[in-house]
């Protein structure tokens, strides 16, 4: 069986991103070699990423049309081969090589999680993993928390959420004075 992951990069006041879609700047704090490291690790154990449709969009463009494109690294080659899932009632088509346009996302999560035995990653997709967080999907959440409050932007984690109570699998802390948790809901 599947797990189903998220992965975000948050500030320590919980947004995953500025006023502005794509505004990350925030990652610039995080980023470096051991943050690279843990990204290629999850990305050797994904065989499925997932995405809500703004985050599909601004991935499509920078992984397979814009900056990324030209990277010949490993995160690059990972990204654009393998198979991702967009959630979205309103796309028309994914250009993207490798995508599916899924329309129901709990249900079609729920199916596709009995259907393989690697990691599915939702990065970003605040109002997917809502969802989803909501139909108890997530296996496991992992956080980089960045050293910073943004003091406004896009929230990760809004009301509205159903209780979960969840249980610390690993903390670490990187030398850029960010820290990675992991966390694993107790009813799984």
């Amino acid at each position: 069986m599947r797990k189903l992951i998220m992965w975000n990069v948050i500030t320590l006041d919980g947004y995953f991103q500025g006023e502005k879609d794509w505004d990350l700047s925030f990652h610039q704090l995080v980023w470096g070699e051991e943050l690279e490291k843990i990204v290629l690790e999850q990305l050797g154990s994904a065989d499925m990423l997932v995405f809500g449709e703004t985050t599909y969009k601004g991935m499509e463009e920078y992984w397979s049309k814009g900056e990324g494109k030209n990277d010949e690294g490993e995160t690059t080659g990972y990204m654009n081969n393998l198979p991702k899932i967009v959630c979205s009632r309103t796309l028309e088509k994914a250009e993207w090589n490798n995508t599916t346009i899924v329309r129901d996302a709990v249900a079609e999560i729920s199916k596709l999680k009995q259907e393989g035995n690697g990691n599915m990653f939702v990065f970003g997709s605040s109002i997917l993993s809502e969802s989803l967080i909501n139909a108890n999907l997530f296996d496991e959440y992992r956080l980089a928390i960045a050293p910073v409050l943004l003091g406004k932007g896009r929230l990760l984690f809004n009301s509205g959420l159903n209780y979960q109570k969840l249980n610390l699998l690993e903390a670490k802390q990187l030398s850029t004075g960010g820290v990675i948790l992991k966390y694993t809901p107790e009813s799984k």
